[in-house]
């Protein structure tokens, strides 16, 4: 891993969390995520699975982890599998964790080798009533792809009939909803990384420059720092292209008189950073781009205030919605007339800001929780209001990472240039 140790503390804590909340006599069983084909004998990179990662911090394929927090024999209330490794696989795929290597970074004492798997659950489950197995209940899952976790969901069930089912992704989503500092230390590393690789880009950016220009300076800062890869495929949106949600093509060229529109964020450690801005391709804002511009950075304001503490998703979008119609109106784009008359399912300002404000951030970029669940000190959401105007080329995203606290909230973004002036200022020494 390019990352340094996270330390074992962390993970020690969260399975003490996962615990608390089986039932007697259970079991949860994780797996780790596949390493994906392409084609012939192409693989995509290794991503791991974010809740076995959260578990155990263990970032390598073909990895299992067992908790039966009230098993007799206490040797076997924690059980981590790993794929053996050998001298073939090391010459060819590189160093695999060792037992020791493994129990140092999980906190877990009992290691085995994956070969032990079957006969060890076997064991496990003969005193055990309640089986807790894992899938992507993720709303927004809409993958067409089997996983490991799936596969073994169907083997479990076919030589374990008699046992009782459980689905532990409600209460291990609800847990991971609520960041320990240890992770919010993280999230703040992947949003200094991307800090320094905005300020980068604020020094490189001139007229006739490159998207994919822009996004090899990105990953060059990202990488020369530690991260991983890029929190996501990134956005780097000229002209028209910043009125595109998901623009990822990044193959055109940056001209004067546009603004470009980076949704970017670096990968440290699995945690991730989410971070839109704004710029000028020739470092000065034209008189109306800044008018979209600075209503957008107002109502990312007011919105970032309304991150405390019992508040809920839907609560919170619609007044948001309510500040993004007066900003619209002041604009022109909107009219009192649009709001008396719109359709209570697609409020007239959707038009021009169709996304939702905020979401969970953490080991996904798009994070697990229930929508419905009320904000908590420890949360970490995005805040990325926005106005796409395609007939006038402007899309303005603006988007700070930001965590809940008991009296007010934290901005891991403080840092990162964000007004107009400094913008500009850092644009044109």
């Amino acid at each position: 891993m390019k990352y340094l140790p996270i330390g074992k503390d962390l993970f020690v804590t969260n399975r003490k969390k996962i615990s608390a909340r089986l039932k007697p006599k259970s079991v949860a069983i994780f797996n780790s995520s596949d390493i994906m084909p392409t084609s012939a004998d192409g693989t995509l990179p290794f991503k791991q699975d974010a809740n076995i990662l959260y578990l155990s911090g263990i970032d390598q394929e073909e990895s299992i982890l067992l908790i039966a927090p009230d098993y007799q024999d206490e040797k076997l209330r924690e059980v981590l599998f790993l794929r053996e490794t050998n001298e073939n696989i090391a010459v060819w795929e590189g160093h695999k964790y060792t037992k020791d290597e493994a129990r140092e970074a999980s906190g877990i004492r009992t290691v085995k080798w994956l070969n032990e798997f079957e006969s060890t659950l076997n064991t496990i489950l003969a005193e055990t009533n309640h089986i807790y197995l894992d899938s992507n209940e993720h709303i927004r899952n809409g993958s067409q792809v089997e996983t490991r976790n799936d596969r073994f969901v169907e083997w479990c069930k076919a030589n374990y009939k008699l046992h009782e089912y459980e689905r532990i992704a409600p209460h291990i989503y609800d847990l991971r909803a609520v960041k320990e500092q240890r992770e919010i230390d993280m999230i703040q590393h992947a949003c200094d990384i991307t800090e320094i690789g905005f300020r980068r880009i604020l020094e490189f950016t001139k007229p006739g420059v490159w998207e994919y220009e822009l996004e090899a300076e990105l990953s060059y800062e990202f990488l020369r720092n530690r991260a991983t890869r890029f929190a996501y495929d990134p956005i780097i949106a000229s002209g028209a292209n910043s009125c595109v949600l998901h623009y990822v093509d990044n193959n055109m060229q940056c001209k004067d008189g546009d603004i470009i529109l980076f949704d970017v964020g670096a990968e440290y450690a699995n945690y991730n950073a989410d971070m839109s801005r704004v710029i000028p391709v020739n470092g000065k804002f034209t008189k109306r781009q800044r008018q979209v511009y600075d209503a957008v950075l107002r109502v990312k304001n007011e919105a970032t205030d309304l991150l405390i503490p019992g508040n809920t998703i839907p609560e919170y979008h619609k007044a948001v919605g309510e500040i993004m119609e007066r900003e619209l109106m002041a604009l022109g784009l909107i009219s009192k007339s649009d709001i008396e008359n719109q359709d209570a399912n697609w409020p007239a300002y959707k038009k021009y800001f169709m996304h939702g404000t905020s979401h969970h951030l953490g080991l996904n970029v798009h994070d697990v929780a229930s929508v419905y669940k009320k904000f908590e000190p420890g949360m970490v959401f995005t805040v990325e209001p926005g106005i796409y105007i395609p007939k006038e080329n402007i899309g303005i995203r603006l988007e700070d990472n930001v965590v809940i606290k008991k009296d007010g909230h934290l901005n891991l973004m403080r840092n990162i240039p964000i007004h107009a002036e400094e913008i500009e200022s850092l644009m044109n020494p």
